[in-house]
């Protein structure tokens, strides 16, 4: 009876560990099917399921099951509404599928959870982009460089989003100290690159972009040259 009851707890740990998939390295449908077994043969109860389900959602969603993924968020959200990184991932998920309110709702409710989640205020600052709210924008990702003034993809953040309103001084101006955490982060020349040419510094412009497109071919595909001419169009965030 012992030997048996050993045997049932080591398959019970490994079927959470595929579940849980702490490496990455399981297939979405190991996950899946790990997770659902769980989850029929009742090893969590009450709250205790919200993370099985938020697993699940994220192989469903890896496999592209988008509907199965979207129901597997909600019921994770709804076993734990006080836990603010499962609005994140829900509000990821719904800007992913370009539903921006649903995803700002998630945002807004994360935030008012826990404050400081810094890739809140980072996804939180996309949407304001996209819908030309700027001072939002701003506003998140200077808050998110308060929290984490080391981080270089924030300071290229908000100097897009100064970009954005042509003001090239605040651009580069936090582009360079971007570029100074992080000397390879190819978006932070790019973003420079066009700053300088908006402010007339072809220059410095054509350095800039040469260094980033040689640290990031895919970026090449945002320059379109015409003779001596070179126009330039902005990389989504």
């Amino acid at each position: 009876m012992e030997i048996c009851e050993a045997q049932l707890a080591a398959d019970r740990r490994t079927v959470i560990e595929k579940c849980i998939n702490r490496d990455g390295k399981n297939a979405p449908p190991v996950v899946i099917q790990a997770c659902t077994e769980l989850l029929d043969h009742k090893i969590f109860l009450g709250g205790d399921r919200f993370y099985v389900y938020a697993n699940r959602a994220e192989a469903y969603l890896f496999q592209g099951d988008k509907q199965h993924a979207l129901d597997d968020y909600n019921e994770s959200v709804k076993l734990a509404p006080h836990n603010a990184k499962l609005y994140y991932n829900r509000g990821v998920f719904y800007a992913a599928q370009t539903d921006g309110d649903a995803a700002l709702r998630d945002f807004d409710t994360a935030l008012g959870i826990d404050a400081k989640l810094v890739p809140v205020l980072r996804e939180r600052a996309k949407i304001y982009v996209n819908r030309s709210n700027f001072s939002g924008a701003l506003a998140d990702s200077s808050e998110a460089i308060r929290l984490e003034p080391k981080t270089a993809v924030l300071w290229s953040q908000r100097g897009y989003v100064y970009l954005r309103q042509h003001d090239f001084d605040s651009a580069i101006k936090d582009e360079t100290q971007a570029i100074q955490l992080d000397p390879n982060l190819a978006r932070a020349y790019f973003f420079r690159g066009v700053a300088y040419g908006g402010r007339g510094d072809s220059p410095k412009a054509v350095s800039d972009l040469v260094t980033a497109v040689r640290l990031d071919p895919l970026l090449d595909r945002y320059v379109t040259t015409k003779g001596k001419n070179a126009s330039l169009t902005l990389p989504p965030l």
